[in-house]
């Protein structure tokens, strides 16, 4: 007969103990006894440890921008990006968030910068173009500062979407589109791929025209 495990509750001899296990569950990928691994072991660090910790944590939400210019996070109006005089300004590279950001950051490869849109087009979600930083993005191609936007997009479905609906938007101006080559896999997040790969990607990358004709 085969024999199932049966999950009870935790129980726990403080209440406090308890909040803070409640808390720690909330965040992405942790589970209950994660959380309370993680809660025991702040219990066991000296008090100064566990209050630079908090203090930290209320501090970037408390303080934490978005850069005026391209909506990356900032600890002032405009990110370093931005602010960057060495940066080529021409070329902007548009991305999901702030993790495919640091991603392309740390391949070395790209001296342009960036338009973070905050996600991308996903109707089954209930995320549509005014819920990204698009109409931003197309105001900045419409300035004739631009000469090329690159599209760091994942290769999704609603990555390819979230292009073409942008595409559509400043296809009349006189600015060349890319995207970056699919050395990532077709449904692979940008900010998984190893630096190499990524690296490749952006010097690498194609016609975003060319990367519509399959569809």
């Amino acid at each position: 007969m085969k024999q199932f495990a049966i999950f009870t509750p935790m129980e726990f001899s403080s209440k406090l103990l308890e909040k803070a296990v409640n808390e720690m569950a909330q965040l992405p990928g942790i589970g209950r006894r994660t959380a309370l691994r993680l809660v025991l072991h702040l219990l066991k660090q000296p008090k100064e440890k566990t209050r630079f910790l908090s203090e930290s944590l209320s501090a970037m939400r408390e303080e934490v921008k978005f850069c005026k210019s391209c909506h990356n996070i900032s600890d002032v109006e405009l990110c370093a990006i931005c602010a960057n005089d060495g940066r080529n300004h021409k070329i902007i590279c548009v991305v999901e968030d702030i993790r495919d950001v640091m991603a392309i950051e740390n391949t070395q490869q790209f001296k342009g910068i960036y338009h973070v849109l905050g996600g991308k087009i996903s109707p089954i979600d209930g995320v549509g173009p005014s819920q990204l930083n698009i109409n931003s993005l197309v105001e900045k191609a419409k300035t004739g500062n631009v000469e090329e936007l690159i599209f760091a997009l994942s290769s999704t479905m609603e990555g390819d979407t979230t292009n073409f609906y942008i595409y559509k938007q400043i296809k009349d101006l006189e600015i060349i589109t890319s995207t970056i080559a699919r050395g990532i896999a077709v449904g692979d997040e940008l900010e998984y791929a190893d630096e190499v790969t990524l690296g490749r990607s952006i010097t690498q990358r194609i016609p975003l025209e060319i990367s519509f004709k399959n569809y």
